[in-house]
C-alpha cells in the first residue's frame, strides 16, 4: 500500500488518481473478511445455551451437542467442576469428554492434557480415585498421531507417576510397558516406553529394576531406529540412579561404551553426556580404565571427524576436567588444559577471505558453531580456574581470559561478564591481575554486556580495592587507575540508549562508590552527575535511582562546604523548581533523605522547604505532599521541634480551608485523621519509640563525627605547616602505618557526645583522628552495611520501628566498632542525652572548641 498523503500534498492528476483508487480498493479487500466472519442467525441459534441450566448441566449438553470450541472451553473448565463438585463430575461429565476425545482435534487433546494435569496438581480428589477415572484416558491417548499431543499426553503421565502408588505403577504400566517396547511396536510407542522407564527406575526397589526394567532397557538400547537408541541411551542417568553403582558398573557402563561407539552422531552425543552426568558413581577404576579413554577419543574425534560433539564437548568440559581431576597425569592435565585453550580461540585464526560461495556457506555454518564453543568456554572459566589453581592463573590462563573479555562476538562476551563475579572470587588476593579486562567490559559497546556485568558490580569492585595484597586507604584506586573513566563512560552509554532499566540499575549499583573511591572524587564525577540526571531524564524510575544515590553520596561526603551546596540546589532547582515534574521528584529525595539520615537533619535542612509545597499551583503536587506528611511529622522530636509542628498544622489548617482540589481534599481529610492518631517521640528515653530512637541517633552520631573529622584534618592540615622535626617524624610514621589504620580503628571505642570526661578528651581526639583516616574506607562495607536494602531489625523489648510511621529505616553500620550504639555502662537516659544536642550539627558551632582542639593537639603529637 502507498504511504498516506496529506490533502495539502496530493496530486489530483490522472496517474495518481488511480493510485488513490486502488488503495481504497484495497482497503474494501480488508474489510470483507471481518464482515463474512459474522454469524448468520441460525449459527447464533445453535451456540445459544439456555441460562438456567446447572455448570453440570450445561457441560454436559454442550460436550454432546456444542461445538469444538465449546467442549474445548468445558475441558478447559474441568479443573473448576472438579473443586465445585467432584462427584457429579466424575459421574457425568468426564464419561463425556472420554467419548469426545476419539474424535477430538489437536486443541482440545492439548487443554484435555492441561486439564488433567492441574486436577491432579490441585488435589481435588484421592490419589485411588483419580487413577480409577483419569488414568486409562491418559493412557488411551499416550500414542496419539500428532507428536505435539502425545509428548502432551506423556508429560501428565510422568507427573501422575510420581504420585502413584507401586501397585497401581505394576499392574496399570510397568505391565503393559513390556508389549510397548517391542520391535513390532510403532517408533512413538518405543520412544514413550523410553521415558517412562526412565521414570519408573526411581519408583522401585533395585531387585524389581534388574528383573523387569533392565531387560527393556538393554532391548531399546539396541534398537534400529537411532532415535530411540539416542531416547533410552539419556534415560541411562536415571536408570543408573535407580539400580545403584554395583548394577551401574556391571550393565549400564557396557551399554554406554558401545552406545558411544555407535554410528549416529546423536547417540554418540547422547552417551558421552550421560558419561558425563554419571561421573560422581563410577569409582577411581572405572574412570581411568574406561571413562578416560572415552572421552579422550571424544577430544580427538570432535576436531578431526566428528563435529557434532563440540559444541557438547566444550560446554561439560570443565565438569570433565575436575571430575577426573584425581586420575590425570600431568602429561594429561597439561594436555586437556591444552585442549580447552583451543577450544576457547576457535575460529578466531581463520580468515574468511574465499571467494567460492559454497565455501563461504560452510564457513558461516561453522562460524555458527565457533561461536557456541567459544561461548561455552567462556562459561567454564571459572571450572577451569580450579582445575588449575588460582595461583597459576596468570601463567596458565590469563591470556585465554584476555582473548575471551575482547572476542568480536557478544554472546562471548555477555558470557564472561555474567562469571566475572565468579572469577574474582577463585582469584581473591590475586584479582589486581584483571582490573584491565574490568575496565574493558565496563566500555564495551554492547549493552548487554554492561548489563551482565552492572548485576555484581559493587562485589565486584569491593574485591578489586580490598581483595589485592596491596590494598590500603591510601592506595584504593592504584590497582584500577582508569576506574572512574570507565564508570563515567558506562553511565553515559546507558543514558543515551533506550534501555532504561540498564540505565535505572547502573545508577543503584552506583551507590557503592562511596567504599570504593574518595568523596571528593565522587562529588566532581558522580554527585551533580546525579543531579542533572534528575532534573533532565524523562523516565521516572531511573529518576528516582539517580534520587537515591546522590542522596547516598550527600550522607558520606566529607566536607560541609559540599554539603550545603548541594543541598541548596536540591532546594532551589527541585523543590523551588519551575516544572511541577522536578517538585514531585524533591518530595521523593525528601523520602530517600529521611530513610538515609537522620531527623534533626532533615528537620533542619528539608522540613521548611517541604511544607513550602502546601500552596504549590499543581494540584499533584499537593497530593503527593499529603501522602508524605505522616513521614514528615515522624521526623518532629518534642520539644526541640515544636515551632515545625506548629508550622506542621498551620499547613494543614490552610489546606483544610482553602483546598479547592476535590481529590486533594479528599487525601488531605484522610491524612488529618492519620495524623491525629500518630504519636510523636520526644527527646527523652521511651521504650515504644525505642528501635526508632536508637537508629536515629546512630546516624546523628555518623553525621557528628562527618564534622569532627573534617575538623580534625584541618587542623592537622595547620600542624603539617608548623610542625617541628619530632612532629615530621610523628607524622611521618603515621604514614608508614596507614595500612593498620583499619585495624586500629576496630580497638579504640566513641562514646557517645556528651558523656566523656574531661581526662579522657586527648583519647578521644586521638581515636577520631584515625578514624579520620579510615572512615571513608568502612563506610560501606558489605559485610556491616546495606545500602539497597533496609533490614526491618526488631529491638529486644520487641517494639517495632512502625510506630512512629517511618516506615522502614536503614541503619548504615560501620566496620569500626566504636561507630555501634553502646548500651552497656550507659543509662537509657545517658544513652539518648545527645539526641537533642546534636541537633545543630551543621553549623558553625562545629569550631567554638577550636582553640581547645588545637592545643590538645600540639600536646598528642608531642
Amino acid at each position: 500500500m502507498r504511504p498516506i498523503i496529506f490533502l495539502s500534498e496530493m496530486d489530483f492528476s490522472q496517474s495518481n488518481l488511480f493510485g488513490y483508487i486502488e488503495d481504497l480498493q484495497e482497503l474494501t479487500i480488508i474489510e470483507r473478511p471481518v464482515r463474512r466472519s459474522l454469524k448468520t442467525p441460525e449459527e447464533i441459534e445453535r451456540l445459544t445455551v439456555d441460562e438456567e441450566l446447572s455448570d453440570i448441566e450445561r457441560a454436559v449438553y454442550l460436550l454432546s451437542s456444542g461445538q469444538d470450541i465449546q467442549g474445548t472451553s468445558v475441558v478447559a473448565n474441568l479443573p473448576v467442576l472438579m473443586r465445585q463438585n467432584p462427584a457429579e463430575t466424575l459421574r457425568r461429565v468426564l464419561p463425556k469428554i472420554r467419548e469426545v476425545l476419539h474424535v477430538a482435534g489437536v486443541e482440545m487433546q492439548l487443554t484435555a492434557a492441561v486439564s488433567f494435569l492441574t486436577v491432579l496438581q490441585e488435589e481435588s480428589v484421592s490419589i485411588h480415585t483419580y487413577s480409577h477415572s483419569f488414568l486409562h484416558i491418559i493412557l488411551q491417548n499416550l500414542e496419539h498421531r500428532d507428536a505435539g499431543v502425545s509428548n502432551a499426553w506423556l508429560e501428565t503421565l510422568l507427573a501422575v507417576i510420581e504420585a502413584l502408588p507401586k501397585e497401581t505403577l505394576r499392574h496399570e504400566i510397568l505391565n503393559p510397558l513390556v508389549s510397548k517396547a517391542q520391535l513390532s511396536q510403532t517408533i512413538q510407542s518405543r520412544l514413550v516406553s523410553c521415558k517412562i522407564m526412565g521414570k519408573l527406575a526411581n519408583k522401585f526397589e533395585a531387585h524389581i529394576i534388574k528383573r523387569d526394567i533392565l531387560p527393556l532397557v538393554k532391548t531399546l538400547c539396541h534398537d534400529v531406529e537411532y532415535e530411540v537408541r539416542t531416547c533410552m541411551c539419556r534415560q541411562l542417568e536415571h536408570i543408573a540412579q535407580g539400580v545403584g553403582s554395583e548394577l551401574t558398573k556391571t550393565v549400564v557402563l557396557p551399554e554406554l561404551v558401545e552406545l558411544s561407539r555407535d554410528e549416529g552422531s546423536s547417540v554418540r552425543l547422547a552417551a558421552f553426556e550421560t558419561l558425563v552426568n554419571l561421573l560422581d558413581m563410577f569409582d577411581a577404576d572405572d574412570r581411568g580404565q574406561t571413562v578416560l579413554p572415552l572421552v579422550k577419543s571424544f577430544c580427538e574425534k570432535s576436531f578431526k571427524s566428528d563435529e557434532s560433539i563440540l559444541v557438547s564437548l566444550s560446554f561439560h568440559l570443565g565438569k570433565l576436567c575436575n571430575g577426573l581431576y584425581g586420575i590425570f597425569t600431568p602429561e594429561q592435565h597439561l594436555r586437556f588444559l591444552e585442549f580447552y585453550k583451543k577450544l576457547s580461540t576457535l575460529g578466531l585464526q581463520q580468515e574468511n577471505g574465499h571467494s567460492d560461495n559454497q565455501v563461504q556457506l560452510q564457513t558461516l555454518e561453522q562460524e555458527k558453531k565457533y561461536i557456541s564453543v567459544r561461548k561455552n568456554c567462556a562459561y567454564n572459566f571459572p571450572a577451569m580456574i580450579v582445575f588449575v589453581d588460582p595461583k597459576n592463573f596468570h601463567l596458565e590462563l590469563y591470556s585465554i581470559f584476555f582473548c575471551l573479555c575482547h572476542d568480536p562476538e557478544v554472546p562471548v562476551r555477555y558470557t564472561m561478564a555474567v562469571s566475572f563475579y565468579e572469577v574474582a572470587k577463585l582469584l581473591n588476593s590475586g584479582v589486581y591481575t584483571i582490573h584491565k579486562e574490568l575496565v574493558t567490559l565496563l566500555q564495551d559497546e554492547s549493552l548487554e554486556v554492561l548489563d551482565a556485568l552492572v548485576g555484581h558490580l559493587p562485589e565486584i569492585l569491593e574485591l578489586m580495592t580490598n581483595g589485592g595484597e596491596n590494598s590500603g586507604s591510601e592506595s584504593k584506586l592504584l590497582s584500577i587507575p582508569d576506574l572512574i573513566p570507565a564508570l563515567t563512560t558506562a553511565e553515559q552509554r546507558a543514558a543515551t540508549s533506550l534501555k532504561w532499566r540498564t540505565h535505572e540499575k547502573l545508577l543503584q549499583k552506583y551507590a557503592c562508590l562511596p567504599h570504593i573511591i574518595s568523596s571528593d572524587q565522587i562529588y566532581y564525577r558522580f554527585l551533580h552527575r546525579m543531579l542533572t540526571i534528575i532534573l533532565t531524564n524523562n523516565v521516572l524510575p531511573v529518576q528516582k535511582a539517580a534520587a537515591r544515590t546522590l542522596c547516598v553520596y550527600l550522607r558520606y561526603n566529607r566536607k560541609q562546604e559540599q554539603r550545603h551546596e548541594v543541598i541548596q540546589k536540591l532546594i532551589e532547582q527541585l523543590g523551588q523548581g519551575k516544572s511541577y515534574w522536578n517538585r514531585l521528584r524533591f518530595l521523593d529525595t525528601c523520602e530517600f533523605i529521611m530513610e538515609l539520615f537522620s531527623k534533626s537533619f532533615f528537620c533542619k535542612y528539608f522540613f521548611l522547604p517541604v511544607l513550602e509545597l502546601t500552596h504549590d499551583p499543581v494540584a499533584n503536587v499537593r497530593m503527593k505532599l499529603c501522602y508524605l506528611l505522616p513521614k514528615v511529622k515522624s521526623t518532629l522530636k518534642i520539644p526541640t521541634d515544636k515551632h515545625l509542628l506548629q508550622q506542621l498544622e498551620l499547613c494543614i489548617r490552610k489546606l483544610l480551608c482553602q483546598e479547592k482540589d476535590k481529590d486533594v481534599l479528599t487525601i488531605v481529610k484522610r491524612t488529618v485523621l492519620e495524623l491525629d492518631r500518630m504519636e510523636i517521640s520526644v527527646d527523652a528515653f521511651q521504650k515504644r519509640f525505642y528501635e526508632n530512637d536508637l537508629l536515629d541517633q546512630e546516624k546523628e552520631r555518623q553525621e557528628q563525627l562527618l564534622l569532627e573529622m573534617e575538623q580534625l584534618e584541618k587542623e592537622k592540615q595547620q600542624n603539617d605547616g608548623r610542625s617541628t622535626n619530632i612532629n615530621d617524624k610523628m607524622f611521618e610514621k603515621k604514614r608508614r602505618d596507614s595500612k593498620t589504620s583499619s585495624v586500629l580503628a576496630k580497638s579504640i571505642t566513641l562514646s557517645v557526645p556528651g558523656t566523656s570526661s574531661g581526662t579522657s578528651a586527648g583519647k578521644e581526639k586521638k581515636s577520631k583522628l584515625v578514624r579520620s583516616q579510615s572512615f571513608s574506607t568502612q563506610a560501606l562495607h558489605p559485610k556491616y552495611s546495606n545500602i539497597d536494602k533496609c533490614p526491618n531489625k526488631s529491638s529486644a523489648t520487641g517494639y517495632t520501628s512502625s510506630v512512629s510511621g517511618m516506615g522502614k529505616s536503614c541503619m548504615l553500620s560501620f566496620s569500626d566498632d566504636s561507630f555501634r550504639t553502646h548500651s552497656t555502662g550507659n543509662s537509657g537516659n545517658a544513652a539518648f542525652s545527645s539526641s537533642s544536642s546534636s541537633r545543630n550539627i551543621f553549623n558553625s558551632s562545629d569550631q567554638k572548641n577550636s582553640g581547645n582542639k588545637e592545643s590538645q593537639s600540639r600536646r598528642m603529637s608531642m
